[in-house]
């Protein structure tokens, strides 16, 4: 079980698949939410279960009426990857002989958040507290952490998904664009990658240069990922897209704000190499999904990192 959000689900999937594949006599149900499935098509041995939380699943009655739908499976074994509310419910419905939940690391992560004597180390990655949760049954996984093989004939072009949810994890979109046009100069192709609010912005960024696409709102979830897998790198914040491009394989040079690697969210299989962040700030990391709380002094996190720096970091992998 895994309901949110796209990110957090995404980095499930490589740990779904390896754990597939060392356990080759198991079959799996994913609960999730339908918006989700094309990142579980062609998975053996895993079946897709749609949830429907706003309509027909939503409430305690709801998830009472999903139970009821997935205990006809006959669970041999319930891995709640979420650990919320609505799961912790689940869990005490669905009838199975081993139950166990996800670690989400609360107290490592208050340590990395200290505003003094904090102790910058990596803390446990999530894809390793996720497979922590089949190996609490009894099961045997270990992750390789690489990116899976790709064999798609790369196109001369890198995306750069510019925005992320947060204002602290978005590098400035006025140097972001400047980098898009300056690697648009060079001959390579760039393709830009974002949701339908950001269409009309990544749009204008078309009439700069004709190397320069957007892909905003005029694709599916699935013929995305099919994009990614055939440039030969991404650029992104810590956001889905770095994600996203790590289940399809495509390097990404990843630039971080207020949020860390450290917190154990690199994209899966993802190179330290090829992350780009102010290590000399001593108030980062301020947040672990990249909400600023209330109140708190406004920090610019990019003011350090200039177009130059990821350029060359670009070019680089290119």
């Amino acid at each position: 079980m895994r309901f949110s959000s796209l990110g957090d689900v995404a980095m499930t999937v490589p740990v779904i698949q390896e754990f597939l594949q060392q356990n080759p006599d198991v079959e799996l149900v994913y609960l999730s939410r339908e918006k989700f499935k094309p990142l579980f098509e062609n998975i053996p041995n895993l079946k897709f279960y749609p949830a429907d939380l706003d309509r027909k699943h939503k409430g305690f009655l709801g998830l009472y009426q999903l139970s009821k739908e997935l205990n006809s499976f006959q669970f041999d074994g319930i891995v709640d990857l979420h650990n919320v509310l609505r799961t912790n419910i689940l869990r005490k419905f669905i009838s199975a002989k081993k139950k166990s939940k996800l670690d989400k690391g609360r107290n490592e992560r208050k340590e990395l958040l200290k505003k003094e004597k904090k102790i910058l180390k990596p803390i446990r990655s999530m894809p390793e507290r996720y497979a922590d949760v089949f190996r609490d049954l009894g099961f045997e996984l270990e992750l390789s952490h690489q990116l899976p093989e790709n064999n798609t004939t790369k196109e001369n072009a890198i995306g750069i998904a510019p925005f992320a949810m947060y204002e602290g994890k978005m590098y400035p979109i006025d140097k972001m664009r400047a980098i898009a046009l300056k690697i648009a100069e060079s001959g390579t192709n760039v393709y830009l990658f974002g949701g339908k609010a950001e269409a009309n912005e990544l749009e204008s960024w078309e009439k700069l240069n004709p190397n320069i696409k957007s892909l905003a709102g005029k694709f599916s979830f699935s013929e995305e990922l099919d994009l990614m897998r055939k440039i030969k790198l991404m650029v992104s914040m810590d956001s889905a897209n770095m994600h996203l491009a790590s289940l399809v394989g495509t390097k990404v040079v990843s630039i971080w704000g207020n949020t860390h690697p450290f917190m154990g969210f690199l994209g899966y299989g993802q190179s330290l190499d090829n992350v780009i962040q102010d290590e000399t700030m001593k108030e980062r990391p301020s947040s672990v999904f990249g909400k600023e709380p209330k109140g708190g002094k406004k920090l610019d996190y990019f003011e350090k990192i200039s177009p130059e720096m990821i350029i060359k970091k670009i070019e680089k992998n290119l």
